[in-house]
């Protein structure tokens, strides 16, 4: 599968990895991973959300990959990785475990980073053992664990059925995106991201989003309609950060507080002022310099007095 039309330059252009391979998940499914980064630097694994793409975390690989050993993978259907039958959760941590597998040695330990549906990704992995062997720390950005749907300010009603039914139809339309145009752009930014948001960094999260085949976008809505993944978040153990956006209509400020109630080793909520959804793409410096503290204090060697200093 070709690489998905997306920024050709600037900081939201794709970088050219080290390496490429193809990881098999456990039902046979096919995943596009990308490497970068000097191989014997602390390693970093990016999980991205509905809709995405390896190219929604440019930004964080053109920094980090000067001194990081940064790991990025297509979800099951997004990308360069082929659609699947196969759309639950379980599939997701089966995936993010073979990429585990596949990119890091036995015992070696990574930062994991998930957006949205990544993390959704990582909380469906908390109790795998091949997740706990590998996750020194957890980044959450964007993210929730239940009643995604329900919570969602996208469509602007008072909370109720119906909102959510609205909600549930909109988010889960077989509607083609069509091209980008700057209406498609406008409907994007006003329920993806922050009034504020720069109109190249609108263009580039419309390019990675219509991208995204519409019976995939489908698909995975209709998992995310039903989420339940409240136990995976009790069962994350692993040092695990947050980051959100105050203006963010999918998974608003709610979900991020959620979190740092049912978290074992939550340690620290982050509130992006203005920003929205995207918080990669939106606050690009803020969010990639929280993985550098992240990998500082849990990656590459922190003692356990500094660890629990730090949390």
């Amino acid at each position: 599968m070709s690489r998905p039309a997306s920024v050709a330059s600037g900081p939201y252009a794709p970088p050219a990895p080290a390496r490429e391979l193809t990881v098999v998940s456990a039902d046979g499914a096919r995943l596009h991973v990308e490497v970068h980064g000097p191989e014997n630097a602390p390693p970093v694994v990016l999980s991205h959300g509905w809709t995405c793409s390896t190219a929604f975390w440019a930004a964080q690989i053109r920094d980090l990959a000067t001194d990081h050993r940064v790991i990025a993978y297509d979800q099951r259907g997004h990308g360069r990785s082929p659609a699947s039958s196969a759309c639950t959760t379980h599939a997701l941590a089966d995936d993010l475990e073979a990429v585990l597998a596949q990119t890091l040695s036995p015992g070696q330990k990574a930062l994991i980073v998930g957006h949205s549906m990544g993390g959704m990704t990582v909380m469906a992995a908390a109790t795998r053992p091949r997740f706990r062997e590998h996750a020194a720390a957890v980044l959450l950005c964007s993210t929730g664990s239940s009643r995604l749907v329900a919570e969602a300010l996208v469509v602007p009603l008072r909370a109720g059925r119906v909102r959510t039914w609205i909600t549930g139809r909109v988010l889960g339309s077989r509607a083609p995106l069509g091209p980008v145009t700057p209406v498609a752009k406008s409907i994007l930014k006003y329920a993806t991201m922050g009034a504020g948001s720069a109109p190249h960094m609108v263009a580039a999260c419309a390019r990675i989003v219509h991208a995204c085949p519409r019976a995939v976008r489908h698909a995975w809505a209709n998992v995310l309609e039903g989420l339940d993944l409240d136990h995976g978040v009790r069962e994350l153990h692993a040092p695990t950060a947050i980051v959100h956006g105050s203006s963010d209509r999918l998974t608003p400020p709610v979900h991020a507080r959620a979190l740092v109630a049912a978290l074992p080793h939550c340690v620290g909520l982050t509130e992006l002022t203005g920003v929205g959804h995207m918080t990669p793409i939106e606050a690009p410096d803020l969010v990639t310099a929280r993985i550098r503290e992240l990998v500082t204090t849990y990656v590459t060697g922190a003692t356990p007095a500094q660890i629990k200093e730090g949390a």
